[in-house]
């Protein structure tokens, strides 16, 4: 999902490869900095105030916990007087102006958190309706108004327009759905990065695999929202097929996905000048969308590596990491209030203002399973990512996760 923001000075320094940047977190803010009250974290929110609160009161909704009142107005606050959102607006007293820079992605994940807490539709509503009217003609959207489209923006805008009620299908410009983008991004079915999705084509219009892009697309494809869905079926990974239509761009996608993931469960990051290591996030994100997709066994397994690897990452990354973790956990099987020996519910919420839990000790996956075993005895779930660019270009966020950047 998160798809965790890199820091936008890091993302527009990476020149587009191929390759997704890795999650970090956010540095510290000045020790004159008076952080918002309301928002979770502690990092310095410039880049990811609005991305990482959005993830927290949506992994929050999802494990029922009710967020609290000042961190969903802190959110609905960030608000421009156009619907639209920037990445973080230290003094939202002060009007939007030409200035600001107004970002599609911490847009559209408002737009999830917002509905999913309810009593903001409002703010939601306009956040959509600027979404529709910054959509490109191809059908899709950049992290910026008017850049590019990129597979994680245009996923995480399908992700809005579906929680507020809309028909991504219907919601099109000279004749293109966000559908229609995605595919635009889909690799075809040959050699070893077949069925995975680009981020962006580069400046010759080649398409290079990007996991990261590939798990946002799969959910976009599937018209989900960032959350996911609990696999509800345990799918073999389909051979590549020509993607005609999203749903078998999206099988293809997470057939690439679950092959990247096979030997060590994870997948990992290359930076220019720095050894290759494990990607949390992106494997995060990797898991939600292999369980959207129906693979669930795939999905589980790469969670069930997150939970013996990924708790120091999360203390490192702070509230959308542990966001992030909450919503893999609960896609792969595993009750977030009891990974890896911590309840992730409980760290997460502890990064700020106090919630109330509506039942402290279910979390939805325990819920779910309940009302499998009711049914069987009847008879019977880092934009800012970071994307990544054209070389040159702006960076994105799925999520930012890094979460978008302006993002490469």
């Amino acid at each position: 999902m998160i798809v965790r923001r890199s820091a936008a000075a890091l993302a527009a320094a990476v020149a587009v490869l191929g390759a997704a940047v890795p999650a970090v977190a956010a540095p510290s803010p000045s020790p004159s900095a008076q952080l918002p009250d309301g928002l979770y974290g502690t990092g310095d929110p410039t880049y990811d105030g609005v991305w990482r609160q959005s993830l927290t009161l949506l992994a929050q909704t999802e494990q029922n916990v009710v967020p609290a009142p000042k961190a969903v107005d802190w959110l609905a606050g960030q608000a421009c007087a156009n619907g639209a959102f920037a990445s973080y607006r230290p003094d939202p007293a002060k009007a939007c102006d030409a200035r600001t820079m107004l970002d599609t992605n911490a847009t559209a994940a408002a737009v999830q958190a917002l509905t999913a807490t309810g009593g903001e539709e409002k703010v939601a509503g306009k956040a959509v309706a600027w979404l529709k009217s910054v959509q490109n003609k191809d059908g899709g959207w950049g992290y910026n108004p008017g850049g590019a489209s990129d597979a994680n923006s245009t996923s995480v805008v399908i992700g809005a327009l579906v929680a507020a009620g809309e028909r991504p299908d219907k919601v099109v410009k000279a004749g293109k759905s966000p559908y229609d983008a995605l595919l635009t991004l889909a690799l075809p079915c040959a050699g070893e990065d077949a069925g995975a999705f680009a981020y962006q084509p580069d400046k010759s219009g080649k398409l290079f695999a990007n996991a990261d892009a590939t798990a946002a697309a799969v959910l976009g494809s599937l018209g989900e929202a960032l959350a996911g869905t609990n696999a509800t079926a345990d799918k073999a990974a389909p051979s590549c097929a020509k993607p005609g239509d999203r749903e078998r761009a999206a099988a293809n996608g997470a057939s690439y996905l679950a092959g990247a993931l096979a030997e060590d469960k994870h997948l990992m990051s290359s930076m220019p000048g720095a050894e290759d290591q494990p990607d949390f996030g992106n494997t995060a994100d990797a898991v939600i969308a292999l369980a959207a997709a129906g693979f669930g066994e795939q999905a589980a397994a790469s969670a069930r590596w997150l939970e013996s690897n990924a708790l120091t990452w999360a203390a490192q990354s702070g509230p959308a990491a542990y966001a992030q973790l909450v919503l893999a956990a609960q896609a792969g099987g595993i009750d977030p209030r009891a990974f890896g020996g911590e309840d992730l519910v409980a760290l997460l919420n502890a990064t700020g203002p106090a919630p109330t839990e509506a039942s402290p000790s279910q979390s939805a996956g325990t819920k779910d399973k309940e009302h499998e075993k009711d049914e069987d005895d009847e008879g019977v779930s880092v934009w800012w990512i970071v994307g990544v660019g054209l070389v040159g270009g702006i960076g994105i966020g799925f999520l930012i996760s890094a979460r978008r950047k302006p993002r490469p």
